[in-house]
């Protein structure tokens, strides 16, 4: 697996602060949006890149194992425990030079056995022929909708019906991994991983980028000019939403914690942003046309 500098990726350092990674993610996560850019054929990528790297830098713990392991760091457990069970020094000696050997080579084999086999010995000998089973690679297509709440999805894969929990928040191209739901280990090795890949769909009236969504508003002329109150729809829910009287087409609003929820994280939610369109009114009856005239004579006098 070619390795990704998350750091170079959100364009920070190793010394970069919980609050560096957050502005980081959120400014080139809007900027490189596929939504935004139709005409960038390598938006969506970038996009992918920019989220995987947010997902692991913004997580003490994964970032940690990052630190450490680099393009590894998913199996950074299985190497602790390893590690563990070698007695520590061998282990540690012998990781640096064989990782990459590992990683080419072992990559189906009992992580011990591949220092067993590195070093000689008779439990190399004893041990050949325990290899770790096969992953599995599935895909679960959801709406914006669902992706707001945690819910249960069924996957078919291989012949075996699994249920699986979908946190809130999940994004577009994020990936779980469940352990030990693959395929079955070879002479008592240990089964492989079923990772589930997650297909956000698009949706009519909310644009998403990170955690913060984007809609439209089609605002009538006369209460954009003379201001009032709506009851827009959201993800949430219905709220009441205030408009201010003189209110500009393309003019922009927050509404602050009504965006997506934050992936495993309750209670925390982005924002909701909202841009006015306003509408010209049609089809006006002769006594509108009389008071539009009206006003304009009001207007020009």
């Amino acid at each position: 697996m070619e390795f990704i500098d998350y750091y170079k990726v959100l364009g920070l350092d190793k010394s970069a602060s919980a609050e560096d990674i957050k502005k980081a993610y959120r400014k080139l996560a809007r900027k490189h949006h596929p939504d935004l850019n139709p005409n960038d054929a390598t938006a969506k990528q970038t996009f992918q890149q920019i989220n995987e790297a947010h997902e692991v830098l913004s997580d003490p713990e994964k970032r940690k194992k990052y630190d450490q392991y680099g393009k590894d760091w998913k199996h950074a457990e299985e190497f602790e425990k390893q590690k563990t069970s070698q007695g520590g020094q061998q282990y540690s000696q012998g990781f640096q030079s064989g990782e990459s050997a590992f990683n080419s080579t072992y990559s189906g084999e009992d992580f011990s056995d591949f220092f067993s086999n590195m070093f000689g010995g008779e439990r190399a000998q004893a041990r050949q022929t325990k290899f770790r089973g096969q992953d599995y690679n599935a895909e679960i297509r959801i709406s914006l909708a669902d992706a707001f709440y945690t819910h249960e999805q069924m996957v078919t894969v291989n012949g075996k019906t699994l249920k699986i929990t979908v946190p809130a928040g999940i994004e577009n191209g994020q990936k779980l991994a469940l352990q030990g739901q693959g395929g079955i280990g070879v002479g008592g090795g240990p089964n492989g991983n079923l990772y589930i890949t997650f297909v956000v769909e698009n949706d009519a009236k909310f644009k998403r980028s990170g955690n913060d969504l984007y809609t439209t508003l089609d605002l009538d002329l006369y209460t954009a000019v003379l201001g009032g109150e709506i009851l827009l729809q959201t993800l949430k829910g219905k709220v009441k939403l205030k408009i201010k009287p003189e209110s500009q087409s393309g003019n922009e609003v927050k509404l602050a914690g009504m965006g997506m929820p934050v992936y495993k994280k309750d209670g925390h939610f982005g924002d909701l942003y909202v841009k006015y369109n306003i509408k010209t009114p049609t089809n006006l009856t002769e006594k509108e046309k009389e008071l539009f005239t009206e006003l304009s004579k009001v207007r020009q006098s």
